[in-house]
């Protein structure tokens, strides 16, 4: 094996291990704009308005529906934002998106580029 041979294996290993972390980081960022989309579109923003999970189509996908479609981030991204606080629940267990803790948290302004 010679030098160059090393090198692109080397870079080929490191990409690859660039990748398997990288892309999924990117694909929750864009399923939080997504989640925060689909609470802004159906104005659920507050307590009055607040949906289901089942409602907003946001609940998370069962065993077979995952072995056979590609990963779908938005439940992550609703559980991140439930406990970031930003999307609340209610009582009954519906859920809202407080537009104020959503401009305190910079969230929006750090994903904006993924629109």
């Amino acid at each position: 094996m010679d030098a160059t041979t090393v090198i692109i294996a080397v870079l080929l290993f490191v990409l690859l291990i660039g990748a398997l972390f990288i892309i999924p980081r990117w694909r929750l960022k864009r399923a939080i704009r997504q989640v925060i989309q689909i609470f802004q579109n159906s104005s659920t923003t507050d307590i009055k308005n607040a949906k289901t999970a089942d409602e907003l189509g946001l609940r998370p996908p069962t065993m077979r529906e995952e072995m056979f479609r590609r990963r779908d981030y938005k439940p992550y991204a609703l559980s991140a934002l439930i406990r970031a606080e930003i999307i609340q629940r209610t009582e009954d267990g519906k859920l809202y998106l407080s537009e104020d803790k959503l401009m305190v948290s910079g969230i929006e302004g750090r994903i904006s580029h993924l629109r």
